[in-house]
Formats: structure tokens, sequence, C-alpha cells
């Protein structure tokens, strides 16, 4: 735990903010929004606000980062391993791929990142202790992860069918687990009744993402199981997920690997983003270094275990944290395997050629953006280059936000125009394409800036027609 929060800490302010972590800080607290809960929003909105740099931001990530791995100890100990099987899940957690990425920047899976083993850990417990008011803090931390991320449902749909098909089915007549479902349901009520009120936002954030990539996921799923925790520990959660099947003492257990097979249909059927099963292998990890001990009985299969876990750790650092420079991250393969990465490098930049554009620009003129995290770019670097004015984008949240004054009738529009928008101003110029300067290939680069002048439309009639969810 010490030396993954001293690696997070000492990496957490290279290359600069994520595109959701620009997003998030601009985003005002709310019970809820139209892609996602208050949670991290919320947190991130508050942290900008005391200091606004990345490491400020990323302290609840990294905070969730190191507490995963005492977590996934405890579940190693839980399903009966010794002190080598939970030194194995502490090191293998710290050295896991996708946990380092959000353990490093602040997403709202980040603390999912903890909340999953911690769900799984309290119901370990409730069954193979028979402590059934272990089911009151799944029912607390799921009900408090709703105010987060909407997929912890999953999970607690994944124990309970679980119990249903394998047992102990009699775990399904204790009060104590009903009530852990009232407690959740109870801490959960606010979010269901912004939704409910608000036409159920989240089914249509579910299908806006299904809709604009939905194939690709549904493809990208299955390599991501190899890269999640690392293709040299894949052997460690296999056996997380066999083994409740084949020891008696775990046969109670056998929930994990329901979770499991949960999140596969769902992230295929729903053509969710693809990394949505890191949460239950991360669990299937903890479990998985028990047999893997077993299997370290002679000093080679040790070495052989402990060779590759350091190993993993070594690689994923590199790929997942801001370890090779930003001048050169463009020439290696990084950046197609991390989009965090990708996503983190030259908003400065852009910024500045955003500036320049509006510099050259009539008086009137108004910013206004493709998707939120050009947004929020320009909201936190904006005012460093000359940009004081709001800036505008029908993009998720920010479309409900605020539109464009009725007095500007000039705009400069960063990323992509189309026929709508060319149709509304007498002229509309490329001025500039986005270049982040080191050649990193991420969402923005190669973007075009565009100066339209003359509106021949309203806001209120132009708006509209700018809002898209993804």
């Amino acid at each position: 735990m010490a030396v993954l929060g001293v690696l997070l800490a000492a990496t957490s302010n290279a290359y600069g903010y994520h595109r959701d972590e620009l997003y998030y800080r601009m985003l005002e607290p709310a019970w809820g929004y139209v892609d996602q809960p208050p949670l991290t929003p919320l947190l991130a909105h508050w942290l900008a606000g005391i200091v606004d740099e990345p490491w400020m931001l990323r302290i609840p990530a990294m905070l969730a980062g190191v507490a995963t791995v005492l977590v996934v100890a405890l579940i190693a100990r839980e399903a009966g391993g010794g002190r080598r099987a939970q030194t194995l899940a502490a090191w293998a957690a710290a050295g896991a791929g996708f946990p380092l990425v959000f353990g490093h920047a602040f997403l709202s899976s980040s603390i999912d990142l903890l909340v999953w083993p911690l769900v799984a850990l309290a119901a370990m417990r409730a069954v193979l202790r028979s402590r059934p008011r272990w089911w009151l803090v799944v029912g607390a931390v799921a009900g408090l992860a709703s105010s987060n991320k909407l997929l912890v449902a999953l999970l607690l749909v994944g124990i309970g069918l679980g119990l249903l098909l394998f047992g102990p089915r009699r775990e399904l007549r204790s009060p104590w687990l009903w009530a852990g479902v009232g407690i959740a349901l109870l801490l959960a009520l606010p979010n269901v009744l912004y939704q409910a009120t608000n036409e159920w936002p989240q089914l249509r954030m579910g299908a806006a993402l299904e809709a604009d990539g939905g194939g690709e996921a549904r493809i990208l799923m299955w390599p991501f199981l190899l890269l999640m925790i690392g293709p040299l520990l894949v052997p460690v959660w296999i056996a997380g997920l066999v083994a409740p099947f084949r020891r008696p003492e775990l046969r109670g257990i056998r929930f994990v690997a329901v979770v499991f097979a949960v999140m596969l249909v769902f992230t295929f059927a729903g053509g969710a983003q693809p990394h949505y099963p890191v949460g239950s292998l991360v669990i299937l990890l903890g479990v998985g270094c028990v047999p893997t001990e077993a299997w370290m009985r002679t000093r080679p299969r040790a070495a052989f275990v402990w060779a590759a876990v350091a190993l993993n750790g070594i690689v994923s650092a590199c790929i997942a944290l801001p370890l090779v420079p930003a001048t050169v991250l463009g020439t290696t393969p990084i950046p197609a395997v991390n989009q965090v990465a990708a996503d983190s490098v030259g908003w400065p930049a852009y910024v500045a050629q955003i500036a320049a554009a509006v510099e050259d620009a009539p008086d009137d003129v108004v910013v206004v953006t493709a998707n939120y995290g050009e947004a929020g770019a320009v909201a936190r670097y904006g005012p460093d280059f000359g940009i004081d004015d709001a800036v505008y984008s029908g993009h998720n949240e920010l479309w409900f936000a605020a539109r464009p004054p009725d007095d500007a009738t000039s705009a400069v529009f960063v990323g992509g125009i189309g026929p709508i928008i060319r149709g509304s101003f007498e002229t509309c110029t490329e001025v500039d394409r986005l270049d982040d300067g080191v050649d990193v290939d991420n969402e923005e680069q190669g973007l075009p800036i565009t100066v339209c002048t003359g509106m021949t439309t309203t806001w209120a009639e132009l708006w509209p027609k700018l809002a898209h969810l993804s």
C-alpha cells in the first residue's frame, strides 16, 4: 500500500488533466446529471475549488487505489489464504493494469474500483463466517456507491443470482440480507428519484453509448479481459473463477463467478464500456491467490509466480502511469493501449490555439466545443490565454447548463461542424487544427477550429439541434 501510494503521488501531476476530470471540475453540484450520478463530479468540483491542479483532484483516486490493495488481501484471507496468499494478493492488486489507471486519474471508475471488492468482502464474511449482519454492510456500501455509478446494482444482482443458483439459499431467507437490501434502496433513493423525475437519463445515456460504439465494445471486451489485470496474472484470476467449484470450503462464494458472468453478459448485450468487468476481475484475483498459494509449494514455482507478479507490475506501471515523458509518448504504443494517457496530453496547447482564433474573431464571438473535454479545457486554461467568457457545448450535461447569449452572432467552433451549423451562419472558415505539439494521437488531435460569423438564425433555434450524448 505504501509503495503504491508513493508511486501514485509521485506521478499525480504528470501530463495533465484527463478529459473527464476537466468535465467534472466545471460541473456545478447537483442531484444528478444526464450522464452519471453526482458523487465524482461533486468531489472534483470541491477539490478544484481548494487547489486547481491535477494532483489535488486525484487524491480520492489515489486513496481508493491504495485501499483496494488492502481489501483484495482481505478477500484472499477470507477465502482461506495464508500469509503468502495475502501478500501475493496485495502485490498483484497493486501492480494490476486498469486498477493503476483508475488509481491515477480521478474517474467515476476510481471509486468503483474500491466498492466492488469491498461489497464482495462483506458478502463473503456474511456467508463463510455465518455472520449475517455483514449483509447490512453490503447494503450500506452499495447504496452509497449508487451515487457514484449505477453499475453497482449489477454486483448485487450477481450476488443474489449466485445465491439462488448455487446457494447457500438459506441466505436468501435471512432477515439481515433483506435489511441490507432495504438499506441499499434507501440510500439509493435520491438517485432513483432523480432518474424517475428526469425521464431516466441513464437509459438514454446507455442507448447513446451503444449506438456510438457498441459494436467496438463487444469486440474489445474480450482482449480487455486479458489486459485489465495484466496478461501474466490471467491464470490467477481464472483460478479464482474455478476455485469455488473445486474447493468445498468455498462453495458458499460461488456467487463471485456469477457476478463475473453477469458483467460479461451486460457488457456484451448492452455494448457498454469494455472495461466494466474490471471490478469482478479484482474480486476473482483475490480469491485466485488462494489456489495459487497452494500451487507455489516448491521454490521454482514460487519464484515463477513472484517473477510474473513483478514483471506484470512493471509493465502495467509503464503503460498505466505517466512514466514516459510526454515528448516521446507519441512514439510509443502506450496511447493506443491506454486512452487515459492519450487524453491527458495537450490541453493547454489546444486552448492556446483556440484563444488565438478568438482574438482574431469579431468582438461578439463565443466559444462552442464539440465535446466536454474541450469545454473543460477552455474553462480551466482559457483565462490564462485571455478567454474570460463562458464556454458552451452541446455534449451531455453541458447542453443543459447554458446556451450562448442571443446577442452573440459569431462563434468559434472547436471540433468538426456539420451542415446544420454551416447553414446557420453566413460564413464559416476553418482557421486552424488542434495540435498538442508532441504528436500524441488522441480524440482531439487534428480536429478543426472554425470561425463562423453572421448568424442567420437564433441560438434558441440552433441549440436544440446541437445536443448529443456519448
